[in-house]
């Protein structure tokens, strides 16, 4: 089979995706990108430029059994460009995100054109794929309200028709690579007088991870007289208050500082962490944490958005064993205080590797496979 992929948006986690993707599929792929700048502009006016280049593609000989977009393709835009030269040839919509939801914080205002790109996208789309059941579970439900905000011809109807062909297919990760790193471990004998655990944060410094609440909790852990080190690395647009002011009270405790672009950098960072802390307001999936726990960080988790289902039920309050989701801050705390004075003991090592193993590239891409030859076949 041949597969022609378009992002728009090629750069980041979706540029990772992608690179696991053709790297580990059978099928023969052609990848259609542009670079990571501007992203209302490439969701936009981006579909120009991709239909182009596709037709140039189908020039040179590649004729594609399925064509695989991201949500930043405005795919209605892309169909009538490319003037009925892909009719009969199935379109698949993979959502990272959606901008009908996308999280945005208080002194932004959602402009509500992005989010009927993605709704036309899906309409046009033969199938939708969503990276978790949380995410497609509220892109379709925010659906109704937002097409109701229109004075009438709202189609509330094709609601359901969007839901009758979405599934849902937790994206690969490429989870092996940081084996070659596991040297820079730094086991701990867990109990009480023990070496202080490192505490990561690999995740956005923005508005909808909620740093505000992770220091919270630092600051609270560290009045009643918990030890912790930490690692305060993911990627920053515009860096956060509370991770500047951190150095004041916990600078002899940061033992890195900083977004760690470079792979073997970022791969001995997760590798000497002990616990990894999200107090997120939003997250459409959680690649970062999924990276931490493979390398054996015990995470702490709100019990809702993604984080459930990424996780087995039986881990998320084992019996002997540390939590892994919380309720709010202040079970957060307790559940944190007890590990860190040595009362609790986070889940062994072999276990949370096991918990994103399957996603690695080199099982999860089986799943990508029986995507594109279904649809094909359909």
């Amino acid at each position: 089979m041949k597969i022609l992929i378009l992002e728009p948006y090629y750069g980041r986690s979706r540029k990772r995706f992608l690179e696991g993707l053709v790297a580990h599929s059978r099928h023969e792929t052609q990848v259609i990108s542009m670079s990571a700048r501007y992203w209302q502009w490439r969701l936009q006016g981006g579909a120009v430029t991709l239909a182009n280049k596709a037709i140039e593609t189908l020039e040179n000989g590649f004729l594609p059994d399925v064509i695989f977009a991201s949500d930043m393709v405005n795919l209605a835009a892309f169909k009538a460009l490319t003037n009925g030269r892909f009719d009969g040839i199935p379109m698949v919509m993979y959502f990272h995100n959606n901008r009908l939801t996308y999280p945005l914080s208080p002194a932004e205002h959602r402009d509500p054109a992005f989010g009927y790109i993605n709704y036309l996208s899906a309409l046009v789309a033969d199938q939708l794929v969503f990276n978790s059941q949380s995410h497609l579970q509220e892109f379709t439900d925010a659906l109704p309200a937002f097409l109701g905000t229109y004075p009438d011809y709202t189609h509330l109807e094709k609601t359901q028709e969007i839901r009758q062909k979405s599934r849902v297919l937790h994206r690969g990760i490429s989870l092996r690579q940081f084996d070659a790193f596991a040297d820079a471990a730094e086991p701990i004998s867990w109990g009480v007088g023990m070496k202080p655990p490192i505490i990561l944060w690999n995740h956005r410094w923005e508005y909808d991870q909620n740093p505000h609440a992770f220091f919270r909790l630092l600051n609270r852990l560290d009045d009643v007289g918990c030890k912790f080190r930490l690692i305060l690395a993911g990627e920053h647009f515009n860096e956060a208050n509370e991770f500047g002011q951190s150095f004041s009270r916990f600078a002899d405790r940061i033992l890195h500082y900083g977004y760690a672009e470079d792979t073997e950098e970022y791969g001995r960072l997760l590798q000497r962490a002990h616990l990894v802390v999200s107090t997120a307001v939003h997250e459409f999936f959680g690649v970062t944490l999924l990276e931490a726990i493979y390398c054996g960080s015990h995470p702490l988790l709100p019990n809702k958005l993604t984080y459930p289902e990424l996780l087995p039920k039986a881990l998320h309050r084992p019996l002997l064993h540390a939590p892994t989701l919380y309720e709010n801050e202040d079970d957060l705390f307790d559940i944190m205080q007890s590990i860190l004075k040595g009362h609790e003991r986070p889940l062994p090592q072999e276990t949370l590797r096991s918990i994103p193993a399957h996603l690695d590239w080199k099982t999860q891409i089986r799943a990508f496979d029986a995507l594109f030859e279904e649809i094909q076949a359909a």
